[in-house]
């Protein structure tokens, strides 16, 4: 699955959250290190999750992510493949 096939869902669901793309945009960059150059090339090349993480500088701050991610508890995932492989 690739992250650009998810993105506009993200943006949906923020959108309803009365967010904005910028605002989703920035959170991204923020957890994985792209600027907005980067972030747009991997959504222009259809990157897998998997291709997009394994690029990804995440951020030292990751830990502090708490809550639950497509079904899968981010206090269980013990590295970021789990969470890949669940949403897919």
């Amino acid at each position: 699955m690739s992250f650009a096939s998810v993105y506009p869902l993200y943006l949906a669901k923020v959108e309803r959250k009365g967010r904005t793309k910028a605002e989703l945009d920035a959170v991204i960059e923020w957890l994985t290190g792209f600027d907005d150059g980067e972030l747009q090339r991997h959504l222009d090349a259809e990157t897998t999750f998997e291709e997009f993480f394994a690029d990804a500088r995440l951020t030292p701050h990751a830990s502090l992510i708490t809550g639950v991610v497509c079904g899968v508890s981010r206090a269980s995932a013990k590295n970021s493949s789990k969470v890949v492989s669940a949403s897919r």
